[in-house]
């Protein structure tokens, strides 16, 4: 048998359990055909020297918004980084009225207010822009500032106008709107943003895909497609992800989570039996290697670095406020059972212990009255815990979905949200990996960026921006962020026997690392360089 590479002189890491090192690996049709011994003998068409370079799986990043990278790629980045103090990010709103037409929107992304000490307002922007619609979309996506301009182009004769609207807020101070729209409320606005040309999503597809690939990362979890205002870009998102791969321009294998908006009751499917999801009975796990479609996206509530987040206490910096669910109990029980009932994984994000209890009897009653073996339904970022939580999501068989990066990039946010008396729960780790659940790894870009060898380092450093310990005892080894962030990912979207190690029959996806991750000391981790990327066997990005 001739093989298509075999991939020489490297130092492997294949996080499988049966074959834990090798040094060679054959690919034959896209997958891993054999490893060392196994290729003795063997030929193939090309060699590939590595010069004892580390190899891991590729990163798989189980809830990143990737269509969402590419559009704000294409933005104003008013992120820390790139606008570090207030004036520095209305500055940076000047500088692009400058260059714009009037009437042509400004929409920035990134700002945070617990780095730069407030968040921009209407009056400002209304001072360095009053021409331009400006949306100014805060960090954790779940807020978002409004000039004037931008309330009249959405068609209200300004800010005033704006209604209040159930699950979100339109804040004021002294009773006049100071332009920043909590959750829901941003709907009023962005809503005639969207849908997102198809060519436009197109090259947001597009552009993503190298962003990823330079990273190391070969699949992604899209969590939330269809639901225009934000987490999706159209109805038609599918359709782009599908148009894209057909074209060559979508280079990362996708999984897809519908947004609970786009599915629907479409009827009678048999006796005593009603359908609810996407038409055709269409459910997840329909799909290939590239586009798949995967668990339903449910937002039960808001951020903590927003103060947005259902708890069941006070935050301990704003006296008072509890945050609040996004969809009213009932509505959310009915969309999870009615979900689960037709097939679906589910994947809730809840990230107050608030709304966690509200999604946790949701699930407990979605299996109690229509059992399903190995549902593997998802909690999106499950920041907040008790341990009386903790027991029922292993109980359930939940998988967690928190992100190591939010240590680093907004620990310190976190750590005043919470206080010091409650900040052991927030995004456990090593809980988890300890009570047997497959931990997935993941970022949630574009709130933090996304390179996983970053969120690897925060999984085991656990070290705020600022140093500050961040729950040291939820810190885990080098090996298991590793698994996390690619058998881990792969297992939460039922995927496990295609991807996430390297081990014959699994598909050839793998980064090729300038130093190895094992061995270098965990504070140099985010040190670490993707020097390569292969996807199917095939090398996709190699750093310049």
């Amino acid at each position: 048998m001739r093989l298509d590479t075999i991939f020489t002189n490297a130092v492997v890491h294949t996080v499988d359990d049966d074959h834990p090192r090798a040094t060679r690996i054959g690919v034959w049709q896209g997958r891993v055909a054999a490893l060392d011994d196994d290729l003795d003998g063997v030929s193939a068409r090309r060699v590939v020297d590595l010069g004892g370079a580390t190899v891991v799986p590729g990163f798989h990043d189980a809830h990143q918004h990737f269509s969402m990278v590419g559009r704000e790629m294409l933005q104003l980045d008013v992120s820390a980084p790139a606008a570090p103090t207030l004036d520095a990010l209305l500055a940076a709103v000047a500088g692009r009225a400058a260059r714009l037409a009037p009437g042509t929107w400004i929409i920035g992304h990134g700002y945070d207010q617990n780095k730069i000490g407030a968040h921009p307002t209407a009056q400002q922007l209304d001072r360095i822009a009053p021409e331009h619609p400006v949306w100014l979309v805060h960090t954790s996506k779940h807020m978002a500032v409004a000039n004037s301009a931008a309330a009249r182009a959405a068609g209200f004769s300004g800010l005033d106008a704006l209604p209040e609207v159930p699950g979100g807020a339109v804040v004021r101070v002294d009773g006049v709107p100071t332009g920043l729209l909590q959750e829901e409320a941003m709907t009023r606005v962005s809503d005639v943003l969207f849908p997102v040309p198809l060519p436009q999503l197109g090259d947001a597809l597009a552009a993503a895909s190298e962003h990823c690939l330079a990273r190391g990362i070969t699949s992604i979890t899209e969590p939330g497609i269809g639901g225009v205002g934000g987490l999706g870009s159209s109805r038609a998102d599918l359709r782009a992800f599908q148009d894209a791969r057909q074209s060559g321009r979508l280079r990362v294998r996708t999984t897809v989570m519908p947004y609970i908006e786009a599915l629907h009751d479409f009827g009678p499917i048999g006796p005593g039996e009603n359908g609810y999801g996407l038409d055709l009975g269409l459910r997840s796990g329909l799909g290939d290697d590239w586009v798949r479609v995967g668990g339903v996206k449910i937002v039960s509530d808001g951020s903590l670095i927003g103060r947005t987040a259902a708890m069941c206490c006070d935050y301990h910096d704003t006296p008072g406020e509890r945050g609040f669910l996004r969809v009213e109990q009932p509505e959310l029980r009915r969309q999870i059972v009615d979900a689960h009932r037709n097939g679906w994984q589910v994947a809730t994000h809840a990230i107050g212990d608030a709304a966690l209890d509200v999604v946790l009897d949701a699930y407990a009653e979605a299996q109690r009255l229509h059992p399903r073996a190995d549902t593997r339904h998802r909690i999106e970022h499950c920041a907040v815990t008790s341990p009386e939580q903790v027991r029922r999501i292993v109980d359930l068989g939940l998988i967690p979905v928190p992100q190591g990066r939010f240590v680093s990039e907004t620990g310190d946010g976190l750590l005043a949200a919470m206080g010091p008396d409650r900040s052991a729960g927030l995004y456990r780790m090593r809980t988890w990996v300890d009570a047997g659940i497959e931990l997935p790894g993941s970022s949630d870009a574009p709130v933090v960026d996304s390179p996983p060898l970053w969120g690897l380092h925060d999984m085991v450093n656990r070290r705020t921006a600022s140093g500050a310990a961040f729950g040291l005892a939820e810190a885990l080894t080098v090996e298991q962020a590793l698994r996390a962030y690619t058998h881990g990912s792969a297992y939460a979207t039922h995927q496990e026997h295609l991807k996430g190690r390297i081990r014959p029959g699994l598909l050839a996806d793998f980064a090729v690392l300038d130093r190895d991750l094992l061995t270098v000391a965990a504070e140099e981790i985010r040190d670490v360089a993707v020097v390569a990327t292969v996807v199917g066997g095939e090398t996709v990005h190699e750093r310049r």
